[in-house]
């Protein structure tokens, strides 16, 4: 019978290789999407949060984790690898922001990344103006507080003041996409404005300014440049800077 080490090993060195492993994300919605509905639904509970620095192609960034964590195998190498006890790494990046999201399991991506690895399930992946975290079995996505404290102000001073038209509007074209808890926030926004606006003696807000329903995208797919959503990478929650890469 091998020992744990060696059936380690012996995984690693079966692992094939896959060809067609997407990694950049074409829009914010995709990004989250993947990470809520794909990675953290599989295990990938324990992620690392980095930027790519200004200057540094974000591509070779991208090859070197991919090798340097064997990111990059078939399906069948990944079953292998869990039957075996060991972790699974995935990698996903919009624009500088990347994230590596591991599984359970013996990986050499612990160790290495010691000190900045941490739990979705207790901490939440901060991107893009959005909180994402892992609890009673389910992908929970909200607007990160900082960034609903934001909108919020923004759209509570509009009320005071703007049409009913201009509020509504700005609500339609908040970049937020209707996640259940995301749906409460703007709800909750929606009710303070209208707050606002009744004491003012202003016309109300329609509820059908909040979009209720969440768009389904494939989060690899080439979009025209209208739908690409992007913040300044500053504005994310990340662990690290990858210079060394």
């Amino acid at each position: 019978m091998p020992n744990k080490q060696s059936t380690f090993s012996h995984v690693l060195t079966m692992d094939r290789p896959c060809i067609d492993y997407p990694v950049e994300a074409t829009s914010v919605e995709g990004f989250v999407q993947q990470v809520a509905v794909s990675f953290l639904p599989n295990s990938y509970f324990f992620f690392v949060s980095g930027w790519v620095p200004h200057g540094k192609d974000p591509k070779s960034v991208d090859t070197k984790l991919l090798e340097r964590y064997s990111i990059a195998i078939s399906k069948w190498s990944r079953a292998r690898r869990k039957e075996a006890g060991s972790a699974n790494i995935q990698y996903i990046r919009f624009g500088s922001l990347f994230l590596l999201m591991a599984t359970h399991g013996k990986h050499r991506f612990f160790e290495a990344e010691r000190g900045v690895i941490k739990d979705a399930r207790r901490t939440p992946i901060r991107a893009f103006g959005y909180a994402i975290t892992f609890r009673g079995g389910h992908s929970h996505v909200r607007i990160e507080m900082n960034e609903y404290k934001r909108f919020r102000a923004h759209i509570l001073d509009l009320a005071k003041h703007r049409s009913k038209v201009a509020v509504e509007s700005a609500f339609l074209s908040a970049p937020y996409q209707a996640y259940a808890p995301v749906r409460r926030q703007l709800i909750n926004i929606w009710r303070a404005a209208n707050r606002v606006r009744k004491e003012a003696g202003y016309e109300l807000l329609a509820i059908e300014c909040i979009r209720m329903r969440r768009r389904i995208v494939k989060p690899f797919e080439k979009v025209s440049d209208s739908r690409i959503e992007s913040k300044n990478p500053g504005s994310n929650e990340a662990d690290v800077s990858y210079n060394e890469v």
